[in-house]
């Protein structure tokens, strides 16, 4: 054996055992039979469709972030009227897109809204009253919100289940461009109930000045309180009425809240979260949050201003506390409510992921039990075994020994595959067993093309060395020409498929080049060491 087939076997046996490792020799290197099948299970992962898991639908309350967005105006426009000593009688919000300016003096509120306004508010005089205005927000920047809400949303949402390490997830938006509805997927997951929690958890954070230190029982009573109506620029909002003794924070039960409606801090705001022991509290646990440069600029002369005052720490639309504030605090703070070290960790990592621009209804959800699954393993196992093995017969009668170098190419085609699988951490669905399946199909047709062109050349007169060569090199350009347009194929259905259509796309691609590998260099190797120990006068089997 010259040194270059040498080279060449030795490349061979290492992508081999390379592959075997990856398949069988990790996370922890086998000492047993049953060891190998754990390694094998876990570096192999399935799909939804295979091992069963979580389906679930959300629908993005988007009409909330659109509300945010007026409560917020109505807020920035009363401080800039009285930044600039304009006079006005009241600015108030009318619904979600619609805020009225009654009795203002009309040049400085003009400059204003010329200024900062124009783009995502139209102005028009309102009918009957002099010196007052309506603000409606423009359909564009209602579509934009939206918009915007939805991309926030999913990529919050994926990042929360990402930092809680599931595997693969499928998220994606469902029903179309206009939608506001979210697929989920969670492969493998048997009890999502603290995934849910999580992906659910609205994690709204806003920071809220109490209007009325003293909480109501009810809400009823709260209203009772105020004549039956709220004081403009303010909610009602649920809480939980918290006291401390000596065994630290005990809950005391539901009470209300009459809050600014307009939040001086949003959790966009945040820079980070992390959980952490409660000092005060022995055995309970505190979140403790830090604000971006551009809140905290805000935070320090809210809480100065507010010193003695109660703010209310809201997430979800619902009080977790409401400290005094006792100083000027800028760039962070603490949510304190009876948290657990989970449920602290928890918070922490959905604020962390990113607040929801809004709140999130869930809509279907639905456990795939792992019998569908395994009937699916089963009954794509049996398919690609016995094409295989129908493949394998017919190329060994066809072409005789030769015949099983294909069948060598075609076993190690796809050992490479599954490792390839396992290495990239994808998964594979019951549509990527179908690509295994094509794979072999694309193998085969791969070796015919190699064999018939040595055929051809050994009819006509070649010897076995000349014919092997130039029958590959015929050969190499078609399988080139195939593979590349079959692989861009597969390219487009990843980019544009759902889960388990990019599962078919991965595995395809995946086995067209490894079909490259063994169909060419690897069949040719065998050819040439099958040369090499041939006699002059001798025949190829095929």
């Amino acid at each position: 054996m010259n040194a270059n087939l040498k080279w060449k076997a030795v490349f061979i046996v290492a992508v081999i055992l390379l592959c075997l490792f990856g398949l069988f020799g990790l996370p922890t290197f086998p000492t047993s039979k049953a060891q190998l099948k754990d390694n094998f299970a876990h570096q192999i992962k399935l799909g939804l469709d295979l091992q069963g898991g979580t389906h679930m639908i959300l629908q993005v309350q988007v009409q909330e972030a659109i509300a945010q967005e007026t409560d917020q105006t109505v807020d920035r426009l009363t401080t800039q009227l009285r930044s600039k000593n304009t006079h006005y009688d009241e600015v108030r919000r009318i619904d979600d897109t619609h805020i009225a300016v009654r009795n203002v003096d009309s040049a400085p509120f003009r400059d204003i809204y010329n200024a900062q306004y124009t783009n995502g508010w139209e102005m028009s005089p309102a009918a009957g009253e002099p010196n007052s205005y309506a603000l409606t927000l423009r359909a564009t920047a209602i579509a934009q919100i939206q918009e915007t809400t939805m991309t926030q949303s999913l990529e919050t949402i994926e990042r929360r289940v990402n930092a809680l390490g599931l595997t693969e997830p499928t998220i994606q938006p469902r029903g179309g461009r206009n939608a506001n509805e979210i697929l989920v997927q969670l492969p493998g997951e048997g009890d999502p109930s603290r995934v849910k929690d999580v992906i659910q958890a609205g994690g709204q954070l806003e920071l809220k000045l109490v209007e009325d230190p003293v909480p109501y029982p009810s809400q009823s009573a709260a209203l009772a309180a105020k004549g039956g109506v709220l004081p403009a620029g303010t909610e009602l909002v649920p809480g939980r009425s918290e006291t401390r003794n000596s065994s630290g924070l005990q809950d005391s039960g539901e009470v209300w809240y009459i809050l600014s409606r307009a939040p001086v801090v949003t959790g966009r705001d945040l820079r980070g979260a992390t959980e952490n022991r409660n000092t005060n509290s022995p055995g309970q646990w505190v979140v403790d949050f830090t604000l971006s440069a551009e809140a905290a600029r805000r935070f320090g002369p809210f809480t100065q201003t507010n010193i003695g005052r109660n703010m209310a720490i809201v997430l979800d639309h619902r009080v977790y506390s409401a400290p005094v504030i006792n100083g000027k605090i800028e760039d962070s703070g603490m949510i304190e409510g009876n948290f657990s070290q989970e449920s602290a960790h928890d918070l922490a990592l959905v604020l962390r992921a990113g607040a929801l621009p809004a709140s999130i209804k869930y809509l279907e959800e639905r456990t795939v039990g792992p019998s569908l699954g395994a009937d699916s393993i089963r009954h794509g196992v049996q398919a690609s075994v016995l094409s295989l093995l129908v493949v394998m017969l017919f190329m060994l009668v066809y072409y005789r020994l030769s015949g099983g170098n294909a069948v060598l190419a075609l076993i190690l085609n796809l050992i490479i595959l599954m490792a390839a699988l396992a290495y990239f951490g994808a998964v594979l669905t019951l549509p990527g067993i179908a690509g295994v399946i094509l794979t072999i199909g694309m193998g085969v047709d791969s070796n015919v093309l190699v064999f018939e062109r040595i055929r051809e050349e050994l009819r006509n007169g070649k010897s076995p060395g000349s014919a092997v060569e130039t029958g590959f090199d015929k050969a190499f350009l078609t399988i080139i020409d195939t593979h590349v347009t079959t692989v861009v194929s597969a390219f487009f259905l990843f980019l544009f498929g759902t889960g388990p259509i990019r599962g078919f796309a991965i595995t395809l691609t995946i086995g067209l080049i490894a079909n490259v590998f063994t169909a060419i260099y690897v069949s040719k190797t065998i050819f040439q060491y099958h040369l090499a120990k041939m006699d002059r006068q001798g025949e190829l089997s095929i």
